[in-house]
């Protein structure tokens, strides 16, 4: 439609439409002519009822609908041009003679924008003008409203996030040509939005924001406005553990590609992270120095040490440089995400290698640890560490001792230092020695305590006897307990005089309580002999005089050996027939012969107390039992007179002078 520029054309324009008016009204009071009374008392039927039967009115002709639009906008353009004119002759001077024309212009754009009709599916602007339990009326422009069903304004409780008024952006689903209205959508029209500004960001390489819903196979599941993918390998800058840890969170992503058609959209956000990282390290390298104090962040933590993030730059905290004391694990010590401060201990720019120190911040407790902790000295400190060979002690942070087994305790042999201590026990201790250099401090616990060697000469002189209780039974003797944690040992040679013993258990059991006399200490050795069969005289000292040699005694075989027969001739006192002293027969063994536990009659040949010897013989005591009958044979025959008689009896006399 043309533009009114000047009052001459509006003049004719409202001629032309005054014309088609008076056409109009004619018409209608043709109309109004041949209706019934009782129509006429009704005027809003008398308005509406030519244009629902207008065909009865004129000829229908194929542009009558367009004949009925021009009809209103020259009526329309007539009333617009007399409001025109009574504005112009209200005005002083004639002045703004343009203004009516500009005026009807504006009228005239407004009311062909009202007749505009949208395509489907295009996204326009609109106002909410109405809302019911169903519907939402929103004016976009056109002659009637359109509809977007009320769901589309509730959140996910049921309510309403809209009010009459709010501006609204909307897309054109369809048009209902008899009913005269649109369908529109909002939600539509906000994913029409949300790809168009996908594409946008696509194109001007920029971020957007989204919300992890959930996990999928091989990643997650994005909101972005519509539904993305994020590939788990795009989730991080490392392997994330803990998935699920990342739902529900919001996050700013990259948009990789996408496909409207396939409504497909893979997002990453690992590209962000690495440019976020690789412009924090230009940075960080740009800066850092050797023996430099920085701040970071902890990133990860190992056996062997903790990762540190100084920005955009991974440095490593080593265990041996967490803390002068002692670090089972930096664990103990640290979580992920905490914040520390460092020292940069030594940089390698090309490699990206910084070396991290904590301890360096303070200084080295070992500078001031000989004034501290000198020779002799008493200190207490906490057991931190258990060894086969002693037990080590922390006296202060960075400062440990160790007590080695041998300095535990004065009487025990303690093998292994859980005897004696714990982990975590506090324990009073001597300072041996020290040696700063090496980081070394040598501490004993027993020299807490008198020695109980130094008094135990004084309390249980050599002779003394003594009663205990024995703890303890070997192979070679028995442990008495004396008392003062010391043991004294009877030696198996100490426990009897005679008897041949071949285990001490044979006589004693552990926990017999016995007596025994002090024979010998040794401080040095830490040595204490006892002996049992001291208490008692030795019977050897006086078998000399209960046997005299040549005395004819009975005894028990005891033992067989090749070159004797061992022959008891009273408790705990044996003598020994040689094989030699058997009989007048040589034998090479006497085994055969005799049997152990039979009873024989011996002579004693001769006596050694000090080496515990008597000597036997039964040869001897058969030759005298022999040279016995002859001299008494001899004796018998001395008063023959026969010349035979009288030379036997001298041969045979001979013969027993000889032997």
């Amino acid at each position: 439609m043309e533009n009114f520029g000047t009052n001459d054309s509006n003049k004719e324009l409202m001629e032309e439409t005054t014309e088609e008016r008076s056409d109009a009204e004619s018409t209608q009071e043709q109309e109004e002519m041949k209706t019934e009374p009782s129509e006429k008392a009704t005027p809003q039927a008398d308005v509406q009822e030519p244009i629902e039967n207008s065909e009865e009115v004129q000829e229908p002709s194929e542009n009558s609908e367009k004949d009925q639009e021009a009809a209103d906008a020259s009526k329309a353009v007539s009333e617009a041009a007399d409001a025109s004119q009574k504005s112009s002759a209200a005005s002083e001077g004639g002045k703004s003679a343009g203004q009516p024309g500009e005026s009807m212009d504006s009228m005239m754009d407004m009311y062909e924008e009202s007749f505009k009709r949208f395509e489907e599916g295009e996204v326009v602007t609109g106002r909410i003008i109405s809302m019911d339990k169903d519907y939402v009326l929103v004016d976009i422009g056109y002659k009637s409203e359109g509809q977007i069903r009320i769901h589309e304004f509730q959140d996910e409780s049921g309510k309403l996030v809209a009010n009459v008024d709010d501006t609204v952006d909307v897309m054109v689903e369809w048009w209902d040509d008899e009913e005269e209205r649109v369908v529109l959508s909002k939600e539509k029209a906000a994913k029409v939005k949300v790809w168009e500004d996908i594409k946008k960001a696509y194109d001007e390489d920029r971020t957007v924001d989204g919300v992890i819903v959930n996990r999928v196979k091989g990643g997650f599941s994005v909101d972005i406005g519509v539904q993305a993918f994020l590939p788990g390998s795009q989730a991080d800058l490392r392997p994330i553990r803990n998935l699920d840890e990342m739902v529900g969170n919001t996050y700013t992503f990259k948009i990789l590609k996408y496909n409207r058609k396939r409504s497909n959209i893979v997002l990453s956000r690992r590209a962000i992270l690495e440019n976020e990282r690789d412009s924090k390290r230009a940075s960080t390298l740009a800066t850092i120095e050797d023996g430099k104090v920085v701040d970071g962040i902890v990133k990860n933590i190992t056996e062997y040490g903790v990762f540190v993030d100084l920005g955009g730059v991974d440095g490593l905290l080593h265990i041996t440089d967490i803390s002068w004391g002692r670090v089972k694990h930096p664990s103990e010590l640290f979580s992920v995400g905490d914040k520390i401060k460092v020292k940069i201990l030594s940089l390698d720019i090309e490699r990206e290698r910084v070396s991290l120190g904590m301890k360096q911040l303070t200084e080295d407790p070992w500078l001031t640890a000989a004034e501290k902790y000198p020779i002799g000295s008493r200190v207490n400190g906490k057991v931190v560490s258990l060894t086969d060979y002693g037990a080590f002690v922390e006296l202060e942070e960075g400062i440990e001792g160790l007590i080695h087994v041998s300095e535990m305790s004065w009487t025990r042999k303690v093998r292994h230092p859980s005897k004696i201590v714990s982990v975590d026990d506090v324990v009073e201790t001597v300072v041996l020695d020290i040696k700063p250099d090496n980081r070394r401090i040598s501490l004993g616990m027993k020299q807490v305590v008198p020695n109980p060697w130094d008094i135990i000469s004084e309390k249980y002189p050599v002779g003394t006897t003594i009663e205990g209780k024995i703890k303890n039974i070997t192979d070679f003797g028995l442990f008495i307990g004396i008392g003062e944690g010391i043991d004294g040992l009877v030696h198996i040679s100490d426990i009897s005089w005679t008897k041949r013993i071949k285990h001490p258990s044979e006589l004693f059991k552990k926990g017999d309580v016995v007596q025994a006399i002090v024979l010998d200490i040794e401080k040095e050795q830490e040595r204490f002999s006892l002996g049992i069969k001291q208490l008692h005289e030795d019977p050897w000292e006086t078998v000399a005089e209960r046997y005299d040699v040549g005395k004819e005694i009975t005894g028990t075989v005891t033992n067989l050996t090749d070159f004797g027969v061992f022959v008891e001739i009273e408790e705990g006192i044996e003598g020994l027939v040689h094989v030699s002293e058997i009989g007048k027969e040589k034998i090479k063994t006497p085994v055969g012969k005799f049997n152990i536990g039979d009873v024989i009659t011996a002579k004693v040949m001769n006596i050694n107390s000090q080496e515990r010897r008597i000597g036997l013989s039964i040869k001897r005591l058969e030759i005298e039992s022999e040279q016995s009958l002859l001299s008494e044979y001899v004796n018998n025959t001395g008063g023959t007179t026969s010349t035979f008689g009288e030379i036997l009896r001298e041969n045979l006399q001979g013969k027993l002078d000889e032997e």
